[in-house]
């Protein structure tokens, strides 16, 4: 069984930066699009960033481009969210998630999912 576990999540002020990692275990990933969501306070979840295996195709949701990127590791199995110039509301718990190339889409359905690691922006 496909087990994810994001890390790197903490406090940090108004534009700085933090990187956050999502390491899989159980099997390779190979085929599958990895991704992130987040989840803010009061609000229902949303897409961030996703990659597919070959990493040639990062797509990301409008408010995190050129700020968010994302990127995997296939031989370590790990998929990573480098965010700079962070924003109050970029605050949220974050998710690592993953689903077959073929089926992944921006909804929270039919995924793999991570517990999730909180990231507080303070202004």
């Amino acid at each position: 069984q496909v087990q994810l576990a994001e890390s790197g999540g903490g406090l940090v002020q108004a534009g700085g930066s933090l990187r956050l990692s999502c390491a899989a275990s159980g099997r390779t990933l190979n085929s599958y699009t990895m991704g992130w969501f987040r989840q803010a306070p009061g609000k229902e979840r949303e897409f961030v960033a996703a990659i597919t295996w070959s990493g040639g195709r990062p797509y990301y949701e409008g408010s995190v481009k050129g700020r968010f990127t994302i990127s995997r590791d296939n031989d370590k199995n790990t998929v990573y969210l480098q965010m700079n110039n962070l924003k109050p509301e970029d605050t949220a718990v974050y998710y690592c998630n993953a689903a077959p190339t073929s089926t992944y889409d921006r909804s929270d359905r039919m995924k793999l999912w991570g517990k999730g690691t909180l990231v507080t922006v303070s202004s």
